[in-house]
């Protein structure tokens, strides 16, 4: 993880002084687990989660509020101020700051929407199956989410279908029993050659 990690840092800027990286994938495929280890590796990165940004009436339709909350701010070099959504009270709540920090992580479905991707300086993409990344989803989130998620599962296909993100990719991410593997995605320069690391963390051609 400490070896991504080090890639990452010493990237060119993409959005203002920030370093923006986008993780994205199908929910369930394991975004936020991946986004928490890798923010530790980079000594505490903002990691600014998707799910704060949309709601319940709003699944995939707030690129708008990301741009004018997160995106803009940043691009100007200072501090974004954004209401993360509460999904239980289904209300906004108070703002929440995002420094620009050198890394930021962005983690989320459609974290590697068409809108954003002009900002990322790289774009990861969880590489589990959908109708596995769903299962894993469901099986965490119980019986009672059940509505919500057959409603969820009709809006991600429909985004994926209309705004791929894994076309677009710069690496795969690939969970493993011993941790992650990190390989060349899509996006990357034809020729890149895989730098797999088994273990506590990946390695990766970045």
């Amino acid at each position: 993880m400490h070896d991504l990690a080090a890639r990452l840092r010493g990237l060119a800027p993409s959005c203002g002084p920030v370093r923006l990286i986008g993780i994205d994938g199908h929910a369930g495929s394991g975004k936020s687990t991946f986004a928490g280890a890798l923010a530790a590796a980079l000594g505490g990165a903002p990691v600014l989660r998707l799910d704060d940004i949309a709601s319940h009436d709003e699944l995939f339709d707030w690129t708008g509020r990301l741009l004018t909350q997160v995106i803009e701010p940043l691009a100007r070099g200072e501090s974004a101020a954004y209401a993360p959504y509460d999904w239980r009270a289904r209300a906004f709540g108070p703002p929440r700051a995002l420094p620009a920090a050198p890394v930021v992580l962005v983690e989320g479905v459609g974290a590697g929407r068409r809108a954003l991707r002009p900002y990322l300086a790289r774009l990861l993409w969880m590489e589990l199956a959908r109708e596995d990344s769903w299962t894993r989803g469901r099986r965490r989130d119980g019986s009672e989410q059940r509505e919500f998620w057959a409603r969820w599962v009709e809006a991600e296909r429909r985004h994926f279908a209309e705004d791929p993100s894994r076309p677009h990719a710069d690496l795969l991410v690939l969970q493993s029993q011993k941790g992650h593997e990190v390989l060349p995605g899509p996006a990357a320069p034809r020729g890149s050659t895989p730098n797999v690391t088994h273990g506590d963390g990946p390695s990766a051609v970045c």
